[in-house]
């Protein structure tokens, strides 16, 4: 598998480095003008290369998961509790987040505006970090303060 998966990455390299080497060929002022005119077929296999290499990882992401969970050591229960806790801190965001105050108003990029909706759902991602972000400064500090007190 590891033999298949160099082959595959190199394959992925090498025709990304083309495709870099045709843009950078071309100028960014004509690769600017193409896509105006609605002509992406230079930007196009990059981006092709950017999906199947996001979708490879996905899959084996997935695939070691499932694979190590339920065939290797593993703990369900544990693995349970790690993502309810997570979905938990994500609901908890969301529930904390409110309707910004500028909802209606343009301030997004090129004059769209968000929903009620949208805004909550932002909101509640940064809230959501933010408590992530805390429980794992506290974390540290108390592995480090557990090691100084041995």
């Amino acid at each position: 598998m590891h033999k298949i998966l160099k082959i595959v990455v190199a394959v992925l390299s090498l025709v990304g480095i083309i495709s870099l080497f045709r843009i950078i060929a071309k100028g960014e002022e004509e690769v600017k003008g193409l896509a105006a005119a609605g002509d992406t077929s230079l930007l196009e296999p990059m981006a092709w290369i950017a999906y199947i290499i996001l979708a490879l990882t996905l899959a084996l992401v997935i695939f070691f998961v499932i694979t190590n969970l339920f065939g290797g050591s593993g703990n369900i229960k544990n693995t349970l509790i790690g993502v309810g806790a997570f979905a938990l801190v994500l609901i908890m965001g969301y529930a904390l987040s409110g309707g910004d105050p500028l909802v209606g108003k343009v301030y997004a990029y090129d004059g769209v505006m968000a929903t009620e909706g949208e805004s909550r759902f932002v909101g509640g991602g940064l809230i959501a970090f933010y408590i992530l972000s805390v429980v794992a400064i506290a974390s540290m500090v108390f592995s480090g303060v557990k090691k100084l007190i041995k």
